[in-house]
């Protein structure tokens, strides 16, 4: 890709997270802590759903994309057989009245259920629509598409304070749901050429049965990785409150400023990768782009460290723990970014079961680390198990495509993240006791990341020097 695709691609995200900066402090301020919290409960529904549902084709469209011409049969395949049996499984759940959104809210009102399932259905659709605009690179429609939707979350709960509406969790449903239909909509425009085409195409069973051969294992490995990044807020639903679950979502949420990196990358890097294997050139420069992504993470990590406590200024008084949390909770993003780039050789191998494996043992380890620290700390020990999972996942993912493809050097990707995922957790637990101690091992970390990054900090200044020199 070019610099000005990626840059395309970057408006989503970017523009998305600084909107979302802006409309949390409203939320936070307008809705009561729970209904935030349950408000965590409706989004770990709707990736579940995607993950359990898209049977693994949405990877398998990935996959196949360039070395298809019938892209519109393709689409199609992967997307009917997940939506024929979401369908099923909506009506089947509003058959029950207020049964999923007691489920997830602990208010069994109908009418919360079929938002919920409005959602459900929403973000299936919208999840395979958005593919097909990041695999043809158009880069702006992608990021319209994106940012239009939060910024329609913004304006109605901007309309809600405005006119003094009632501050209950319906009214932040509907918001929430008419978001995601928003996006659904603006995807099924900006990709109806290619829907409509698949329309009148014909599922190849052949074709479909090798997509699943890929994608099935996934089944259970998308379930894992669900549970992974979910499991948390379920067990802090069972085992705390849903004022502490508040408190979590919120932090998970300005953590999501990291995600702007994740966002970005994913969207990029899967297409070129595999673009690059498809053409047998280009796989040498996966290490120099591992370096540059393992730079950025532990930057992160140094600077959430340093400026968590700005937090304080936009969010009510009931929320100060989040300066503490949200150090952790930056894990997830950063470390799955970094993943991103020393998981290639699975991907190339297209031995999918060995990211199956990945996701179910860091599942497994964040299962006991949710049920051991949660009791002791609440929202921190969920952000702690966590953050602790997903350096799991990181190194599991490294070492099975160093073992299937073949080796990278590792040491200095382990011993960085190794030693901010400890300053993390440390953090996060004893942060606000340890004081300035931490604030020195952030610059201390800093300092080593000046030492040792130095080459590329000059090659992205250089960089910077000729786009300025190139605008005059």
């Amino acid at each position: 890709m070019t610099g000005k695709q990626i840059a395309a691609f970057a408006i989503g995200p970017v523009g998305g997270a600084l909107v979302g900066l802006i409309s949390l402090p409203i939320i936070t301020w307008f809705f009561s802590q729970e209904d935030v919290g349950r408000m965590a409960m409706l989004q770990v529904t709707l990736g579940f759903s995607i993950l359990l549902f898209s049977l693994g084709l949405d990877q398998s469209y990935v996959r196949e994309f360039h070395e298809t011409e019938k892209k519109a049969a393709l689409l199609k395949r992967a997307m009917l057989p997940g939506l024929v049996l979401l369908v099923m499984t909506v009506l089947v759940l509003l058959s029950l009245g207020g049964t999923l959104a007691g489920w997830l809210f602990d208010v069994p009102q109908w009418h919360l259920s079929v938002l919920v399932a409005v959602a459900l259905l929403a973000s299936y659709i919208s999840r395979f629509l958005s593919l097909v605009l990041r695999m043809n690179e158009r880069g702006l429609a992608y990021s319209m598409s994106q940012l239009l939707p939060k910024l329609l979350l913004l304006v109605i709960i901007g309309a809600y304070v405005a006119v003094s509406a009632d501050k209950d969790l319906t009214n932040l449903v509907l918001a929430n749901t008419a978001a995601v239909v928003f996006v659904c909509v603006i995807y099924g425009w900006n990709t109806r050429a290619e829907w409509l085409a698949g329309i009148r195409t014909k599922v190849d069973v052949d074709e479909l049965k090798s997509m699943l051969r890929f994608g099935l294992p996934l089944i259970l490995g998308g379930l894992a990785f669900w549970g992974l990044t979910a499991i948390d807020k379920v067990f802090l639903r069972s085992m705390a409150t849903f004022e502490e679950l508040g408190v979590y979502s919120v932090s998970v949420s300005v953590a999501a400023a990291a995600s702007i990196l994740q966002s970005v990358f994913s969207t990029v890097w899967a297409p070129t990768v595999y673009k690059w294997a498809s053409a047998g050139t280009g796989l040498e420069n996966v290490h120099r782009v591992s370096r540059y992504i393992l730079a950025l993470v532990v930057l992160g990590f140094s600077l959430a460290g340093l400026l968590s406590w700005t937090v304080i200024y936009f969010l009510p008084a009931n929320y100060t723990a989040v300066q503490w949390i949200v150090v952790s909770c930056i894990g997830y993003p950063l470390l799955y970014t970094l993943s991103e780039t020393t998981v290639v050789g699975i991907g190339i191998s297209r031995r999918s079961v060995y990211s199956m494996v990945a996701a179910i043992i860091s599942f497994a380890v964040n299962l006991v680390g949710n049920w051991w620290l949660i009791p002791l700390y609440g929202a921190a020990g969920a952000a702690v198990s966590t953050c602790v999972s997903f350096w799991v996942f990181f190194f599991l993912r490294t070492e099975f495509s160093i073992y299937l493809w073949k080796p990278v050097p590792r040491l200095l990707l382990y011993a960085f993240t190794l030693t901010s995922v400890g300053g993390a957790v440390v953090f996060t637990i004893w942060g606000e006791e340890l004081g300035n101690w931490m604030v020195g091992f952030w610059f201390v970390v800093l300092g080593f990341w000046c030492v040792t990054f130095r080459v590329e900090i000059l090659e992205v200044f250089r960089f910077l020097g000729r786009a300025k020199l190139g605008r005059d």
